[in-house]
């Protein structure tokens, strides 16, 4: 029997009843609805001591939080529609802009990029009282949803006030921001990050989140963002910073893999001037070094930065530290070095040297050892700036500046600024980086800035809710008809200017997606709902109006392939087949598939190749072209749809 891809994201609660059904098969009953957990018997496989009941314990709850967890659960039976007319070079380019409600879309890529995205980059709606919140209603159908939710257009947008006056003001907030935390939590590799933009409204109420689906051992910290901008009227203390929060998905692989640090924002500019003077003066001399150390006391230069100002006989910009030994003094070396040029011995820290003697000699060879002028200058130690261009990302964040999102009308957009620094810090070449409320795109500005300058390879992936824009306000005047419109021109309007000032040869480009009803006809999920002479009707069970594209996008997201993969098609015994990263998938969507064409087909061995269950050229050839491939192809993995 040829088997049918599922064309739906996954069921999580049913994949996790059967992760504890492996391990405690006596806490669980099959039903018809599929297993169901006896969670006082798993209570008391999981506890060394007589459960009795429910007992009081530290934890975050709210109105809604059980209905947040389910709504994270429920798998989708929705789809991304490719939109190539909205796309900069569809077929090459391995950035993601997804237009679409991203609760939805975070399940959709589960399988796709499971444990793939390394950074998580967002800025969520802060819940001031004035901006909107999702309202995700799990429980009702699509028509019902509509209707409460307001909505005026194609998109099915789910957005809504959330005043202070609300009964549910917080617990709103947590609802929408729970789950999608919690699906995003899946896509993130091991040593993985995300990072949230918050204001005081419902910081603390994050960091709580956080810490329970993140675990709060993962927590690396929050960094405090002064804006330099107290906000007006208050009747407390005028907040003029924002905090931006960073966890882990796991801490201990984290820091195995990576360091969370952040280039010196001017040591490019200090190692150019000191090259320039001394190419004035045609070596190192006093002057060179006079006239660098004025020229760096009046730069507005962090005090970390103009400590490095000094240069040594080779051109080399350094500073230098101590020595002495932070510990108790047995451990460590308390030896007197002498002076290079009189050889007598110069002071020795009162509690040791910080290095061992082995330590010490190889300093001293290497001539990162500084004396002073005689020998009553106790010996510093020499820090090239050209070795330690990058620093810890500090808790402290000074930028007052703001951003216009290329001119585009967009309200309170991210700095740009802000974005590339922190994108830099937490992601290397290669990486994913995937913002799921990316407002006017400042996340692939940042992305395509810094693989521009630095001739790297990250990826995005930005997820946006086609969200109206205000009838008569400024974007619907310049004719933008919602964020994404603005999102993605945004995009385009970087790449120009980053070509222009660096022209790096990087992929500027992005496919574009947009969330959609599935596919399939309802009969694909729910046959058993039809009886045999409806089903009769159903000569297709594809949508009449879906594209080989449409298709195409559902299989690689059923099937967990990533929607960046390159495509290719071609045709093979007259029918047009797609081909995704050579062999990985080949897909025909075809009618009339023959036994031909399978035998040529099988000459490429595909890893995996699907076709319509209705493409076939009758049922004979359907099972013999399984029978063909599992001879000519082996490995071949078939299925339909």
């Amino acid at each position: 029997m040829i088997e049918n891809l599922d064309m739906k994201s996954p069921d999580w609660a049913n994949l996790n009843a059967q992760f504890i059904a492996e391990r405690f098969p006596n806490c669980v009953t099959e039903t018809s609805e599929g297993i169901k957990i006896d969670f006082d018997l798993l209570k008391q496989e999981l506890s060394m001591d007589v459960i009795e009941g429910t007992k009081e314990r530290y934890r975050l709850e709210w109105p809604g939080k059980k209905e947040a967890i389910v709504t994270a659960n429920l798998p989708t039976t929705k789809t991304l529609r490719p939109i190539r007319e909205d796309s900069v070079d569809f077929d090459n380019t391995e950035n993601l802009y997804i237009e679409g409600d991203n609760l939805e879309v975070l399940k959709l890529l589960q399988e796709s990029y499971l444990s793939k995205i390394k950074l998580i980059y967002i800025d969520p709606p802060y819940n001031t009282g004035k901006d909107f919140v999702y309202k995700d209603n799990f429980s009702k159908d699509a028509q019902d949803e509509l209707f409460e939710s307001g909505q005026k257009d194609e998109y099915n947008q789910r957005l809504f006030a959330n005043p202070e006056s609300s009964g549910r003001y917080h617990s709103d907030w947590l609802s929408m921001i729970y789950p999608r935390l919690k699906l995003a939590r899946n896509l993130l590799t091991d040593d993985g990050l995300i990072i949230i933009h918050i204001d005081e409204n419902e910081y603390s109420n994050l960091e709580k989140v956080q810490n329970e689906i993140f675990g709060e051992i993962n927590n690396l910290g929050t960094i405090v963002w002064d804006k330099r901008n107290p906000k007006g009227e208050v009747a407390g203390v005028a907040q003029q910073h924002e905090l931006i929060s960073i966890y882990s998905k796991n801490k201990e692989i984290f820091k195995e893999k990576n360091q969370l640090k952040r280039p010196k924002e001017n040591a490019g500019k200090i190692l150019d001037k000191a090259e320039n003077l001394i190419k004035e003066s045609g070596k190192v001399n006093d002057v060179v070094r006079r006239n660098f150390k004025q020229w760096l006391s009046i730069q507005d230069f962090s005090g970390g930065e103009k400590a490095y100002n000094l240069i040594d006989e080779n051109g080399f910009v350094f500073q230098t530290v101590s020595m002495a030994a932070p510990d108790k003094p047995e451990t460590r070396s308390h030896r007197a070095l002498l002076h290079p040029k009189n050889g007598l011995p110069c002071p020795v820290p009162e509690k040791g040297w910080r290095f061992p003697d082995k330590t010490m000699d190889i300093l001293l060879s290497n001539s990162e050892i500084v004396f002073g002028e005689d020998e009553s200058t106790q010996p510093r130690r020499k820090y090239l700036l050209s070795e330690n261009l990058y620093e810890n990302v500090p808790s402290l964040l000074y930028f007052g500046g703001s951003d216009n999102a290329m001119s585009l009308p967009f309200d309170n957009p991210k700095p740009l600024y802000i974005a590339k620094k922190l994108i830099e810090s937490a992601s290397t070449n290669n990486d994913i980086i995937l913002d799921f409320f990316s407002g006017s795109a400042t996340t692939a500005h940042a992305t395509l800035l810094l693989n521009a300058e630095n001739i790297s390879k990250r990826k995005f992936i930005l997820v946006q809710l086609p969200e109206s824009t205000i009838e008569n306000g400024p974007a619907y005047k310049a004719g933008f008809k919602n964020i994404c419109e603005i999102g993605k021109e945004r995009i385009k309007k970087a790449t120009d200017k980053i070509k222009e000032e660096t022209g790096a040869k990087i992929d500027y480009g992005f496919r574009v997606y947009r969330l959609d009803e599935s596919n399939m006809q309802d009969v694909y999920y729910k046959p058993k709902d039809y009886n045999q002479s409806e089903l009769d009707l159903f000569s297709d069970n594809i949508k009449p109006d879906r594209s080989a594209d449409d298709l195409l996008a559902q299989v690689m997201l059923d099937w967990g392939l990533p929607l960046s993969l390159n495509i290719i098609e071609k045709t093979m015994a007259g029918k047009k087949v797609y081909r995704v990263a050579n062999n990985s998938l080949y897909a025909c969507f075809d009618n009339d598939i023959d036994e031909q064409f399978a035998k040529e087909l099988a000459k490429d061995k595909p890893l995996r190749v699907v076709f319509k269950d209705s493409g076939f050229k009758d049922d004979t050839a359907k099972t013999n072209i399984k029978q063909l491939l599992k001879q000519l192809s082996p490995d071949t993995e078939m299925k339909v749809l």
